[in-house]
């Protein structure tokens, strides 16, 4: 799969185990977040997730911020995406399961590097379950 990823300043050290986690798997990533902890404004590292997933370039998206919430609302402003905000494994299943999410977004100052990778496992595994639940996903985007 090829997975694309972006953060701020509160998620250097989730990505680079993300990351690690995902290319021990064989998996492609296309990386746009910052590597330091000065301050940088997230949603430029948003955008630049949102448009690989949506051009297709990318399967699927990974943003990481501190509350998980203001990159979270960066990317959900892009047609055809659907960034999840999770905080547990259970979260990231349902978000794949019932809403075809297809960019998970994870709150560093609230959540482990343990969680984080368990919640992209889970979030990269779990198919979207369809049936009465793409009804509802087709009715989300402003088009």
């Amino acid at each position: 799969m090829k997975i694309s990823i972006g953060n701020d300043h509160a998620g250097p050290d989730y990505k680079k185990a993300i990351v690690a986690f995902l290319e021990k798997q064989g998996h492609t990533i296309f990386n746009h977040g910052t590597d330091t902890f000065d301050s940088v404004d997230y949603p430029d590292f948003g955008h630049a997730v949102a448009y690989d997933v949506e051009s297709k370039k990318a399967n699927f998206g990974i943003v990481i911020c501190g509350s998980g919430n203001g990159i979270s609302m960066t990317v959900n402003k892009h047609q055809d995406i659907r960034a999840a905000l999770c905080w547990t494994k259970e979260i990231a299943e349902l978000a794949r399961l019932h809403n075809d999410a297809n960019i998970l977004s994870i709150p560093a100052r609230y959540t482990s590097i343990e969680q984080a990778i368990q919640m992209v496992d889970v979030f990269l595994t779990t198919a979207f379950e369809g049936g009465r639940h793409a009804n509802r996903v087709n009715k989300i985007a402003c088009k």
